[in-house]
């Protein structure tokens, strides 16, 4: 400042402006320091909390990793039923898992083979329906799905919703038509060749419409479960 005392006063008046500015920046220059390239440090017991935190919830999450999912929210409370709705619930399961057996290996199951015959394969294997009538329930009363149309509609009606109850009673009324339709084509398959104009194709034939009803028996079975509430196998 001692130097522009030797201009004349128009002079600093007019140059004055700047020399603030400059001194400004020059102020600002000597003040700034670069930021640091350390991340800033924690506080110990920040570092601490957190170290327990790990400690008490790591073992509640491994808990619940460890724990089976929990049931569907529409699954039937087994405390709530009979003996005999327990037992029903487990023939339609098991009746539901032979038909789904029996769809899948429909070529093996309806075909018979006679041994110590040595003729060549389509004279020594037939193909029979008798295992279609056992797998619905039709030939003895041990079997899963004896009188099963019987056992959905009456035993078992209680436990549907009411929300679902239309559409449990036409799912029940499909499967009876289907099973009885299923039974009576692999009936009268069996005495395809028997009968006048009758043959191996006609068997065929049969067994073919046998198994669409099957099929449709063991959706309709599918659905009335899921409405009960019962996992499909």
């Amino acid at each position: 400042m001692a130097a522009m005392k030797s201009f004349p006063p128009t002079t600093r008046r007019r140059h004055l402006p700047a020399l603030l500015t400059f001194l400004s920046l020059a102020n600002l220059a000597t003040s700034w320091t670069p930021p640091s390239t350390n991340p800033p440090s924690l506080p110990h017991n920040h570092v601490t909390s957190r170290r327990t935190l790990l400690q008490t919830t790591a073992p509640t999450t491994l808990l619940l990793l460890l724990l089976p999912p929990p049931p569907p929210s529409n699954a039937l409370p087994t405390s709530s039923l009979t003996p005999t709705q327990q037992k029903d619930i487990t023939n339609l399961q098991r009746g539901y898992t032979r038909l789904q057996y029996l769809l899948t290996h429909w070529e093996a199951e309806t075909t018979l083979c006679q041994t110590g015959q040595e003729t060549t394969f389509d004279n020594r294997c037939q193909r029979t329906p008798t295992k279609v009538m056992e797998y619905l329930g039709y030939k003895s009363t041990s079997d899963p799905l004896f009188r099963a149309d019987v056992v959905l509609s009456e035993r078992l009606r209680p436990l549907v919703p009411d929300e679902r109850m239309e559409e449990y009673l036409e799912a029940v009324e499909e499967y009876g038509r289907n099973a009885e339709e299923a039974n009576g084509m692999a009936f009268v398959s069996s005495w395809g060749e028997a009968n006048p104009g009758g043959g191996k194709d006609r068997v065929e034939l049969f067994i073919e419409r046998s198994r669409r009803n099957v099929v449709r028996s063991r959706d309709c079975l599918g659905v009335v479960l899921e409405i009960l509430g019962v996992p499909v196998p």
